[in-house]
């Protein structure tokens, strides 16, 4: 289906819609920056273990080792990618965990803002004015849940951009045969960063048949299938059996149901609740200027219908496994849009409602400080109520200062999970690293322990944040673990 043509704008709304575009992309990468540099908490465990822990045993030769690592679960294209930049950090002299984190939270963020361009790219591929698409993009650019896990060296961050721009090449109407083969290229580059992204690919074979665009359906098809070869490659090379990773991750999931029996189940409705929790305006913006888009977009409203669905459809529910779908939602939003806006002669009016849409957005990023647990959709109970941000982040910080103690030979942290907190990756100190359910104080395998502040005993508080303390305990020394495992527990 092709694109409606654009029309004419007047210089007031052209000069307009480069101001929005500019403000939405640079603040929404200035907050994403700041964000990136300040907050040291956890959303989940695998934004730790699932990129930043194995990148770290890569680039410094120790790291825990989570069952997903240990058992080949996942490819190692996003750890990869995280050890280059941790690899570049180190030469550029940023060898401590505030240089390599700080580059590699800020480069996520900045993925983030760039996926917002991303969006306006989208929108104007299907023939949005740039005022239009700009406001649509603001909704992902600006909005609390984009926000919120920008920073975060996740899959579905580090997917989010190549599938948008991926779909915005390969989708537009009209788009040329190199266009088509990049587009497709890049979403193969993101099935290789998260598994699930594989609907996108289908959702455009699909999309192109629709149309009857067999050649573009068959540059799309051999490009696919050639990343579906780097892919198994990949898994050959470093787990030593084709397609290992996506093998494993489909038996847990899939086949054993390990994900809903271990973490939990929600509701069909469960999405639903937690995007108007979360950011009840944008959200309610977005799908009503979704509706608008439908005969102009329907492929991609299809695609991006179908990711949310088969979501919504699994028994096991995250907030961020949609991430990567809301680039798309805001492309539509921009579309729908501008077909309100073609309705509309040059008035003020005209120019007010791409405005309202963006101060929606930016409403929603204002009181992005104020999300709870519960907002996003985690935990039951009294945690549902706390404040989202920098969850655990004095104990992560409390581990850099004991990667910095220079007689420190060992460190058992007592107070929380070792799974809740940043492992080696903030701790960057080749010693043992013990959990809560590690040997006794008494063992003389560890000289500090990382503890809430009533629990010192006898030993010297060495720093302290929050509820939590690290302690120097009185013998000093460590004697040498040969048990000690680096597996996470």
């Amino acid at each position: 289906m092709s694109a409606s043509p654009p029309t004419a704008e007047a210089p007031a709304e052209w000069l307009l819609a480069r101001a929005v575009l500019v403000l939405i992309l640079g603040w929404g990468a200035a907050l994403r920056v700041w964000l990136a540099l300040t907050d040291d908490g956890l959303s989940w465990p695998d934004e730790i273990y699932q990129s930043l822990e194995p990148a770290h045993r890569l680039v410094f030769g120790y790291g825990m080792q989570s069952w997903e690592f240990l058992e080949g679960a996942r490819n190692w294209t996003l750890p990869g990618l995280v050890a280059a930049l941790f690899k570049l950090s180190s030469l550029m002299g940023l060898e401590e965990p505030r240089g390599y984190l700080g580059v590699t939270r800020s480069v996520f963020g900045l993925l983030g803002a760039a996926t917002a361009w991303g969006s306006w790219r989208l929108a104007r591929a299907y023939g949005a004015s740039p005022l239009a698409a700009g406001a649509g993009a603001s909704l992902f650019a600006l909005a609390a849940v984009p926000l919120y896990f920008a920073p975060r060296a996740m899959s579905e961050n580090a997917s989010a951009l190549p599938v948008v721009l991926g779909l915005a090449l390969a989708l537009a109407p009209g788009a040329s045969r190199r266009a088509g083969v990049a587009g497709a290229s890049l979403l193969g580059l993101a099935v290789l960063l998260r598994l699930q992204n594989g609907v996108f690919c289908v959702g455009l074979l699909a999309v192109l048949a629709a149309r009857r665009d067999w050649r573009a359906a068959r540059d799309a098809l051999a490009v696919l299938a050639g990343w579906a070869f780097l892919f198994g490659l990949l898994d050959k090379l470093t787990w030593g059996r084709w397609f290992h990773s996506a093998l494993v991750y489909l038996d847990f999931n899939l086949v054993k149901n390990g994900a809903a029996t271990t973490f939990g189940t929600e509701p069909f409705g469960y999405y639903n609740r937690v995007l108007f929790q979360a950011m009840g305006g944008v959200t309610l913006v977005t799908a009503v200027l979704t509706l608008f888009a439908a005969r102009r977009a329907p492929g991609l409203l299809g695609v991006a219908a179908a990711f949310y669905l088969l979501h919504a459809l699994q028994p096991h529910k995250e907030l961020r496994f949609l991430l990567p779908s809301l680039p798309l939602f805001a492309a539509l939003a921009g579309v729908g849009l501008d077909t309100l806006l073609r309705h509309l002669p040059p008035s003020p009016l005209r120019l007010a409602l791409p405005l309202v849409v963006v101060a929606v957005a930016g409403f929603s990023g204002l009181r992005m400080g104020g999300l709870t647990f519960g907002d996003l959709g985690q935990y039951p109970g009294a945690k549902s109520l706390q404040n989202a941000w920098d969850d655990f982040g004095p104990a992560n910080r409390l581990l850099i200062t004991a990667g910095r103690l220079p007689d420190v030979c060992g460190l058992k942290v007592e107070a929380i999970h070792l799974a809740w907190t940043g492992g080696y990756s903030y701790f960057h100190r080749d010693v043992p690293l013990y959990a809560h359910h590690g040997p006794g104080r008494e063992s003389g395998l560890y000289n500090h322990v990382l503890t809430l502040s009533g629990a010192v005993a006898n030993g010297e508080v060495v720093a302290s944040e929050g509820p939590f303390v690290l302690v120097r305990l009185p013998h000093g020394r460590c004697t040498p673990d040969p048990a000690w495992s680096s597996r996470l527990p």
